[in-house]
């Protein structure tokens, strides 16, 4: 079976290459399947994995939670992405499936506009746990969440976006194997 840390490996490489396929190229150019999407897809459900992966304590609870909601956000959007990529250059079908979605708050809250930032969320929260042994990680983590975000939705900003998903995900995979980065460097002092 595989390890909890491997798949959340798998999941921190599939969901930055997600980010460069947004940042660079675009979505229509993907004549016959939309990668970016489906690495994003997979990247954000093997990103589940970090519940796993973290101490248990109260903190982590609630940040299990929160990423588990994310997760779900992120196979709406994912879901929502794929069908909007089929219409390919058909436009009036796309804005007008676009318009329905945003007339539909069931749908735009949880699986556009609110659920898919949970992901981000959770993954921070869980970073929290690590903010005073740390700090530089979990900072790492806490502060390229929201700038994710932020560099898409407000400044449309790809390279930035692109820029802090790395930071982020650089962060968690620095906690992920923080152990082992222990361990080495105490075998090293012996």
């Amino acid at each position: 079976m595989v390890k909890s840390k491997t798949l959340c490996s798998i999941g921190l490489f599939f969901f930055v290459l997600s980010y460069v396929l947004f940042s660079q190229i675009s979505l229509n150019a993907q004549k016959h399947i939309d990668l970016a999407h489906w690495f994003n897809l997979i990247g954000a459900v093997l990103l589940f994995s970090f519940n796993d992966v973290f101490p248990k304590n109260r903190i982590n609870s609630v940040a299990s939670v929160i990423t588990s909601l994310g997760v779900i956000g992120h196979i709406g959007l994912c879901t929502i992405d794929f069908i909007m990529w089929s219409f390919g250059t058909e436009d009036i079908g796309r804005n007008l499936l676009r318009e329905q979605i945003s007339n539909t708050p069931s749908i735009l809250y949880p699986f556009v506009i609110v659920g898919p930032s949970l992901l981000f969320l959770g993954l921070a929260t869980h970073a929290l746990k690590f903010i005073k042994t740390h700090p530089i990680s979990s900072l790492m983590v806490i502060i390229g969440a929201p700038f994710i975000g932020l560099s898409y939705f407000i400044w449309n900003n790809g390279d930035l976006m692109l820029i802090s998903c790395v930071v982020f995900a650089t962060g968690l995979a620095l906690l992920l194997f923080r152990k082992e980065t222990k361990n080495i460097a105490q075998l090293n002092n012996a």
